[in-house]
């Protein structure tokens, strides 16, 4: 029994943030592309356009919301208040961004969605950027994070078929595409508010002590610190990016997939179902093989199990049938550790940091992540939208017979191109260094302060 046990009740409140940082990951890259191409009419160019522009804003501020919230939990003792904050912005935003009235030209569509795609980021950088710090401060044992990220990556995969999965569904509900979506936003933000607030009383309470006031310039010169004097957390974030990107693109063209190659439009929930069941069940064995070999290896060898359900997709989308489903469930395998692991190891590199600084920088290190991570999944959906631009898609209001190019672009972005990018995320993998005796090394000066 390790010493630094985490209580069942924490664990619980701070897993079930991931129902709202899940959601927000998932819902619009899987549906706001298609929501723009095939409900308001918007060219796939400029759809993806929206989305790559809010993404570099979230590279730009995720950075500074998390030294900010560094600096908030130095003087309150707690990093409770910005996720207040963000818990209570994000869902409001959420619905605004499927409210676009159906009369709208497609530039006012833009518009309207661009700005509220803009505002749900922010605020939900500034629920999750401190979030993320979370875990480093809850415990300082190596196995207890994993146990505490498993827990989160449990509820993070029944998120993201919830919402993945039940969007669409609820989108499919009335007739009416605007009304359908407006439907699902609603709903959706009610659940985005409850896995947000729930989790707020996870983050725990410290003494406050003297913050230092940092200027705009010196927290991005503190950002590049944390990744140029950080191999193993650079050799963690640029994997982690990759198969973000990876992620986003087969989650943005999934209903691509359902509507032209499939010929069903509902069939998106079948494709999540697919995914994301086996990924439910695999979270904990990839948990177990991590506590017997390491975190690094569980994740790699993950990582080459979606890279196989990937190429074993080509021959699947080419004579779309029910065996569609198989190598996608491969893929969801393989989903879980990508999604465990990396989040099992962060709080290893922030311990490690700390260790090396003498100051607790995890807010900074979690807005590197929050951005990095939300800018992959954005990525995907705009190398999708290069995809369907280059092989000549049709946007339309109700959807349009496409031309044949466009359905093997589709194919190829959701299974070739994802299995290349992962693949190419394990060479820089190979640097992380920090394993179970060095963060032992790194957690024992911390225990003899606290003593």
């Amino acid at each position: 029994m390790p010493q630094d046990r985490i209580p069942s009740s924490t664990v619980v409140r701070y897993s079930t943030g991931a129902l709202g940082t899940g959601g927000f990951s998932t819902l619009p890259g899987l549906v706001l592309l298609y929501f723009m191409t095939d409900t308001l009419g918007i060219a796939a160019l400029w759809a993806g356009l929206v989305i790559g522009v809010v993404r570099v804003w979230d590279v730009v501020a995720d950075p500074v919301i998390g030294a900010l919230s560094d600096d908030d939990d130095a003087r309150t003792g707690s990093r409770r208040r910005w996720m207040l904050v963000g818990g209570i912005a994000l869902p409001v935003l959420f619905v605004l961004m499927f409210a676009v009235p159906a009369d709208l030209p497609p530039i006012a569509s833009v518009l309207w969605v661009g700005i509220a795609y803009l505002g749900a980021a922010t605020a939900f950088s500034v629920f999750q950027v401190p979030y993320m710090a979370l875990p480093a401060a809850i415990s300082h044992d190596y196995d207890e994070r994993t146990r505490l990220l498993t827990a989160r990556v449990i509820v993070l995969t029944i998120a993201i078929l919830a919402f993945g999965g039940g969007g669409p569904a609820l989108r499919g509900i009335v007739d009416d595409a605007h009304v359908g979506y407006l439907l699902m936003g609603i709903v959706c933000a009610i659940l985005l508010a409850i896995g947000c607030l729930v989790a707020v009383p996870s983050a725990p309470r410290h003494a406050p002590y003297a913050a230092q006031r940092r200027s705009i310039a010196s927290i991005y010169r503190e950002t590049w610190d944390v990744l140029a004097h950080g191999p193993s957390l650079r050799a963690l974030v640029v994997p982690f990016f990759l198969q973000a990107l990876a992620t986003g693109l087969m989650l943005a063209g999934g209903q691509y997939v359902a509507t032209y190659i499939l010929r069903d439009e509902d069939a998106i929930t079948f494709l999540f179902v697919a995914l994301i069941a086996p990924a439910i069940v695999a979270a904990p064995g990839w948990q177990w093989l991590s506590a017997r070999t390491s975190k690094r290896f569980a994740f790699q060898l993950s990582s080459i199990v979606f890279i196989v359900g990937g190429v074993l997709l080509v021959p699947a989308l080419l004579v779309p049938d029910g065996w569609v489903y198989a190598p996608v469930a491969l893929a969801g395998l393989g989903y879980a550790g990508m999604q465990s692991l990396p989040m099992a190891m962060l709080p290893d590199a922030m311990a490690h940091d700390r260790k090396r600084t003498g100051i607790d920088r995890s807010g900074v290190i979690g807005g590197v992540w929050t951005a990095m991570e939300t800018t992959g999944f954005a990525l995907g959906g705009l190398v999708l939208s290069l995809v369907l631009a280059a092989t000549g898609y049709v946007a339309s209001r109700g959807g349009a017979e496409q031309p044949e190019g466009v359905l093997v672009g589709i194919a190829v972005a959701f299974s070739v191109l994802p299995a290349l990018v992962v693949l190419v995320s394990l060479a820089p993998l190979r640097g992380y260094r920090l394993t179970r005796a060095v963060v032992d090394a790194d957690v024992a000066p911390q225990q003899e302060t606290q003593a």
